[in-house]
């Protein structure tokens, strides 16, 4: 049985998505991760996804190795950015070999591909005006920095992005930098289509797949896409603040150059001599020394994410999402709620965005009264994250059968209105 026959065709109650769980054919993945209490639904692993056994036993492989090597493991772990940039590259973006590493944060090497990027041709730098923040003010910053124009490509949200506005925008330009999956409203947009597009006009396309990589399939190969960033600590399941990635086309790799040049990208590291000289390949974004530890948890999550299969998440992912689009209309739509993503799984990520005008408290309460974790957006968004691996149907059915009754009895009306920090 099908994902899609069983979600299109079925009656929406907790039968049914029961019945979806037992066909699963990812289901036996869902034991792999620690889940706590059993009554907490958790739907926030767009945000930072679940710990897995896998990724426990690789850190605790990983100290064991320290506290007996000591500085000796550093003979295995001095590649370890580019092995699990590999591993990265064939589980999860469709990178061949030798394109990606795995090190740093996002937005470490949003700076370093984007500033290679700008110091590498004259023009513009692109960026949607809804992008993710941390996108906008480095290439904000970049942009005052070389003295470009910085030009902000409006659309609605919800929607995927369109390929001609995307390439009337990038004329002129030096760099336009895309997200693949919207964060707030989780709208997939076509890198196949959009790449040549940006391309044909003359600009380097990089794009953030912070909300992509581990729950749809990224063509970035296939695409002919420049350059890509993105982070491991969502769908991936590498923990809190776990080194992120970056991929650059190995067409690319002799005319870029990073703007921050550290010894691990130095061709003879060690000889430590007097002036700077990049290695040939994709090591010469490196930087400073890799963060052992993070890295085996990068590792233990390409291993699980290779076994189940990419396609296979993706299909999840669409029926997942597919079933909470499907509950917000039979039991949201009537208490004031509206979607606030694509309705097409084939336009859609991960994630689903629930908006409603009172998001804030709704979200606070389910969090304090029903045991649902979700996350909430500005002005108005409460995201529900549904990563494939771990997430059944029931967990959706009930998550948004919960949220109903929450808002049909009001207990939203008794949280306070001030947002926290921490959103």
């Amino acid at each position: 049985m099908g994902y899609g026959d069983a979600v299109d065709g079925g009656p929406l109650t907790r039968a049914h998505a029961a019945q979806l769980d037992r066909a699963d054919r990812l289901g036996r993945f869902r034991d792999r991760f620690e889940h706590g209490d059993g009554d907490r639904i958790y739907v926030d692993g767009n945000s930072l996804g679940r710990l897995s056994h896998d990724a426990r036993a690789a850190l605790q492989a990983t100290v064991a190795e320290w506290g007996t090597r000591l500085v000796t493991g550093w003979h295995d772990w001095v590649d370890l950015a580019g092995r699990a940039g590999d591993a990265l590259g064939a589980a999860a973006l469709g990178a061949r070999p030798g394109q990606a590493l795995a090190c740093d944060s996002t937005t470490v090497n949003l700076y370093k591909l984007a500033g290679a990027a700008v110091a590498a041709r004259a023009g513009a730098i692109v960026v949607p005006a809804d992008d993710f923040p941390t996108d906008r003010y480095v290439l904000e910053g970049l942009a005052a920095a070389h003295g470009r124009e910085l030009r902000m490509l409006a659309g609605d949200p919800i929607a995927p992005l369109d390929v001609e506005a995307v390439a009337a925008a990038a004329q002129g330009a030096a760099l336009v930098v895309l997200s693949h999956v919207n964060y707030r409203s989780g709208a997939l947009t076509d890198m196949a289509a959009i790449t040549p597009a940006v391309q044909t006009a003359g600009a380097f396309v990089l794009w953030d797949l912070c909300h992509s990589a581990g729950a749809v399939d990224v063509p970035l190969d296939a695409s002919g896409a420049d350059l890509a960033v993105g982070c491991t600590y969502k769908y991936l399941n590498a923990g809190p603040g776990s080194p992120a990635f970056l991929y650059v086309a190995e067409r690319h790799l002799p005319e870029l150059r990073s703007p921050i040049q550290g010894w691990f990208s130095q061709a003879d590291q060690f000889a430590m001599g007097p002036r700077y000289e990049p290695v040939a390949g994709v090591g010469r974004f490196l930087a400073g020394t890799p963060p052992v530890i993070g890295l085996a948890a990068v590792m233990a999550a390409a291993e699980m994410l290779a076994e189940a299969g990419i396609a296979a998440v993706r299909d999840k992912a669409a029926a997942l999402t597919g079933l909470a689009v499907e509950l917000h209309d039979e039991r949201l739509a009537g208490l004031g709620f509206s979607l606030g993503t694509p309705r097409a799984a084939v336009d859609r990520g991960s994630h689903v965005s629930l908006r409603h005008p009172d998001a804030w408290r709704i979200c606070r309460a389910l969090i304090e009264h029903a045991n649902v974790i979700p996350d909430f957006r500005r002005p108005d968004s409460i995201r529900f994250g549904l990563p494939p691996l771990y997430t059944r149907f029931t967990d959706v059915w009930d998550a948004l059968d919960r949220l109903a009754a929450l808002v049909e009895a009001g207990v939203h009306e008794r949280m306070p209105a001030e947002a926290a920090r921490v959103t």
